[in-house]
C-alpha cells in the first residue's frame, strides 16, 4: 500500500496478526496533523466545517480535483492544532479523525476495500487500550465502529467527487488567489485555490439549478462561498501563534 498523508508504516489489518493488538489513544501523540495546512473534506461535511475553516478546492495532479479545509497559510503548519497538538476547533476533518485507520483500494479488484492500519501509530500495544479483535478471533465493537466510520468515509469522497465533477462540467470552478495579511503587517498571498464562481452559478439555467438543488449540492456550495470568510480567521490565528 502507498503511503498518504499522517501515515508512515500503513498495513492490511489481519485478525492473527493484529489478534493481541490494543488501541490506546492516551498514548498517541495528538499533533500528527500539525504540519499540513489543508486537508480533503467531503461535501457532507461543509456544513460543519464551515463553521470554522475556508473551505477551497484544489487541483491535485491529472486534472483531479479535492475539496479541501484550508487550515494554515504556511505549507507546513496547521493553525488549528496548538502547541501541544491538541486542535483548537469544534469540528475536527473525518480525513483526520479516521486515522490510525484507512481503507485501502485492492488494484486487482478495484471495487473491494482492505482495511489498513498505520503500524508506527504509537497508541498500539498488547498492555492497555481497547481491543482490536476479541478471544474468538472476530472484531470487537470497537472495530465495527471503525469500519461503519471508513465505509461511510469512502462513500462520502465517492459522493463528493461526482460533486466536484459537475462542478467542473457546469465550469462553475474558478481560480482564486486570497491575500491574508496579520495585524502586525505579515502579508502571504494563497495562490492556486479554486472557488465556485457565484455570477456564473447564479447564470445556471433553471434545470441545471433545480438539479444542484434537489440533490443537495447547492447547499454545500453556498456553504463553500460563506467558508470563505474564515480566510480572515486564519490571519487572527497565525497573529495569535506569532505572540506566543
Amino acid at each position: 500500500m502507498p503511503q498518504v498523508m499522517f501515515y508512515d508504516r500503513p498495513e492490511p489489518l489481519n485478525k492473527e496478526r493484529h489478534r493481541g493488538l490494543k488501541l490506546d489513544a492516551k498514548r498517541a501523540e495528538p499533533g500528527f496533523a500539525a504540519k499540513t495546512n489543508s486537508v480533503p473534506l467531503s461535501g457532507q461535511e461543509f456544513h460543519l466545517a464551515a463553521k470554522e475553516f475556508p473551505i477551497i478546492f484544489l487541483e491535485v495532479g491529472d486534472g483531479a480535483v479535492l475539496a479541501a479545509a484550508l487550515l494554515g497559510v504556511r505549507t507546513d503548519e496547521n493553525l488549528y492544532v496548538d502547541r501541544d497538538g491538541r486542535w483548537s476547533s469544534t469540528y475536527v476533518p473525518a480525513f483526520v479523525r479516521r486515522y490510525p485507520f484507512i481503507l485501502a483500494e485492492n488494484p486487482a479488484q478495484p471495487d473491494q476495500w482492505t482495511v489498513c492500519l498505520d503500524a508506527a501509530f504509537p497508541g498500539f500495544n498488547t498492555e492497555t487500550g481497547d481491543p482490536l479483535f476479541g478471544e474468538d478471533g472476530e472484531p470487537t465493537q470497537l472495530m465495527g465502529n471503525t469500519i461503519r466510520f471508513l465505509q461511510e468515509y469512502q462513500e462520502g469522497f465517492r459522493r463528493t467527487s461526482q460533486f466536484i465533477e459537475r462542478l467542473k462540467k457546469l465550469g462553475l470552478l474558478t481560480t482564486m488567489t486570497a491575500q491574508v495579511e496579520t495585524a502586525t503587517g505579515q502579508k502571504f498571498a494563497l495562490q492556486g485555490l479554486l472557488t465556485v464562481d457565484e455570477k456564473k452559478l447564479l447564470a445556471l439555467e433553471e434545470s441545471q439549478a433545480m438539479e444542484l438543488f434537489r440533490s443537495g449540492e447547492m447547499g454545500w456550495i453556498y456553504a463553500h462561498l460563506i467558508s470563505l470568510s474564515n480566510i480572515n480567521r486564519l490571519a487572527s490565528l497565525l497573529a495569535t501563534r506569532n505572540q506566543a
